[in-house]
């Protein structure tokens, strides 16, 4: 993986903190941490005399207590995010939890599982040539499962420009081609928002880096502390994984703790900075000022990162339908409004055409879907600060029940609504000029210089359209500067998905962090990744089927279990959960059938 970081910690073991970096911490908390670490020392030297088809038994292991413990997971889950089990939304916790987390699992232990027979991991996987030099993997479909189940939907992960196909199959496996070789304890600071995340960080630590894992929980997720443990039982036993609870006092003595020797983070630029350089406010902020002036980093170890961004839906004009506009309203709003817009990827800006003569049709379906989606609580922390930031910068936004709707129009400013992450359910509409090929270019332009971050990209074009545009539709693809792009789709998908690749565009650094720096989840531990691409069906079933899709991809799904509008979402998304976790072809059959009703 190629990032920015930070100087490398010293390989030979540092003494202990002093009990004064950490003046907050009491003395039993600072003891139970050092002792945590040791622990994780001593299970780094375990970790790295077991060979890759032993860690293949332990990853089965482990899948097999997730399994056990997905049902209190995504009630747990669900409850402390304020949905009790009627709630029509209560089926997120089961995709971004347990179901993501499992199928993780899975693409790690066919991963590894070739490697330990001797076997590349892209064996039988298509690697051919993508634009400007580059390599793409074909990533997902994998299995016909996959292939059946979320049909009209494909991934490929793109390498960075110069890398060959046999360079891409030689260094497939990052450190579980050297599984000996150990590289100490690193640090996940959990994600507070998602509750898969902070396990997929710590899977990634452990398969791509060869680092045993501190877990620090976001304190919006103790709730799952317990969960997690028993679900990570087999990886705590042999001092593979600890799990703290904390604060910022308990962040700020681990990141500065001599005995970890990576960081990495999900969070907010504003936290990485204060990791890296020091707080920006207060009495520290003069000595942080200086620190960035002369280069000199009080963190002194490598950080990776995934901090978010302001998201585009770029709305290529075209000629739809009244169920296209109607569908795709909601599809917006699903990207905005899934956990309360409380997510790093959660679409913010749609880039209209102000050319195209459906523009005021999509904008009253995209009301409607904004406005008629489920009312759910705005739970996480300082999000409902950042909706009155948003109201005060926008005083004629549209309050539709417990969101914000910012039409920007004449006058208006855009500049906060694309430079702001609200986290929380606040979407804008800005418009650029033109149809066809130059809209297309000036919506990437657009999003690439004028939006803040680069993790990802949604784009939403009809299939008569795009043949059109032939290949300058995939010229424009590859201009857009972001680390995951959904066609058709929402880029959540590329998240769930466990073999493509999740991070921002290559090319922060530690003084510019942006999105973030790095990546994870990546199952085929691919080298030198540059961005995943996923294109989805335009038109759901019935109207995917070939002589009603105008050449657009079929599709078995009459509404994605994701959406915000799916009657059954919740019953769909438990119900895949459990046959990922147990099988049973009833059981699928049964899900597919309320499958059929969403």
């Amino acid at each position: 993986m190629t990032s920015a970081t930070t100087p490398a910690a010293p390989s030979t073991p540092a003494k202990r903190a002093p009990k004064a970096a950490a003046p907050a911490l009491g003395d039993g908390v600072r003891e139970r941490l050092d002792g945590a670490i040791a622990e994780l020392q001593v299970g780094a030297r375990t970790w790295s005399a077991l060979t890759v088809a032993q860690r293949v038994t332990l990853l089965r292991a482990v899948r097999t207590s997730v399994a056990a413990s997905s049902e209190d997971w995504a009630h747990t889950a669900a409850a402390s995010k304020g949905l009790d089990g009627r709630h029509p939304l209560r089926g997120e916790e089961w995709l971004s939890g347990p179901y993501s987390v499992l199928g993780a699992l899975d693409a790690y232990i066919e991963t590894l599982s070739r490697l330990a027979e001797g076997r590349n991991p892209l064996d039988g996987l298509r690697v051919g040539r993508a634009p400007g030099g580059r390599t793409r993997v074909q990533a997902f479909p994998l299995t016909g499962i996959d292939q059946f189940l979320l049909s009209g939907y494909t991934g490929e992960v793109w390498l960075e420009p110069g890398v060959t196909p046999n360079t891409t199959r030689a260094a497939a496996g990052l450190a579980q081609r050297t599984p000996a070789e150990p590289a100490g304890v690193g640090l996940v600071l959990g994600a507070g928002n998602i509750t898969s995340i902070p396990v997929l960080d710590v899977m990634y630590e452990l398969l791509a880096h060869n680092r045993t894992a501190l877990l620090k929980v976001n304190p919006t997720q103790d709730a799952l502390v317990p969960v997690y443990k028993r679900a990570l039982a087999p990886l705590i036993e042999p001092g593979f994984l600890r799990i703290v609870r904390g604060g910022p006092e308990v962040g700020a003595y681990l990141t500065g703790h001599p005995d970890l020797a990576h960081v990495h983070i999900t969070g907010s630029a504003a936290t990485f900075d204060a990791i890296v350089w020091g707080p920006s406010k207060g009495a520290g902020a003069a000595a942080t000022a200086r620190r960035r002036r002369e280069n000199r980093p009080q963190l002194k170890k490598p950080i990776t990162a995934e901090l978010g961004g302001v998201s585009p839906i770029i709305i290529v004009p075209g000629a739809w339908t009244d169920a296209d506009l109607t569908y795709h309203a909601e599809h917006v709003a699903t990207m905005r409004l899934q956990n309360a817009g409380h997510n790093c990827i959660a679409g913010q800006v749609v880039i209209l055409s102000s050319d195209w003569d459906q523009a005021d049709a999509f904008r009253a379906a995209l009301r409607r879907a904004y406005a008629n989606a489920p009312e759910r609580p705005i739970w996480y922390p300082g999000s409902p600060s950042r909706m009155h930031l948003a109201t005060e910068e926008y005083p004629d936004a549209l309050v539709l029940g417990d969101r914000l709707l910012i039409e920007v129009d004449g006058d208006d400013d855009p500049s906060a609504l694309q430079s702001t992450e609200y986290f929380a359910p606040v979407l804008g509409v800005v418009t650029v000029p033109g149809t066809g090929q130059a809209f297309l270019d000036a919506a990437v332009a657009h999003a690439n210089d004028k939006l803040q971050g680069t993790l990802g990209a949604n784009l939403l074009i009809d299939p008569t359209t795009e043949k059109a545009l032939g290949a300058g539709f995939e010229r424009a693809i590859t201009a857009l500067r972001y680390g995951s792009i959904a066609i058709n789709g929402w880029t959540a998908f590329g998240f769930i998905t466990p073999t493509m690749t999740w991070g921002a565009f290559p090319g922060n650094t530690i003084d510019d962090v942006g999105s973030g720096i790095g990546v994870v989840h990546n199952a085929l531990l691919l080298d030198r990744v540059e961005r995943s691409v996923i294109r989805g069906p335009f038109r759901p079933l019935p109207r995917s089927l070939p002589l009603l899709n105008g050449g657009g991809r079929l599709t078995i799904l009459p509404k994605p279990p994701w959406f915000v509008s799916a009657h059954t979402g919740a019953e769909v998304s438990e119900g895949l959960t459990r046959f990922r976790a147990s099988g049973g072809v009833l059981g699928l059959v049964k899900t597919l059938l309320r499958a059929m009703r969403a």
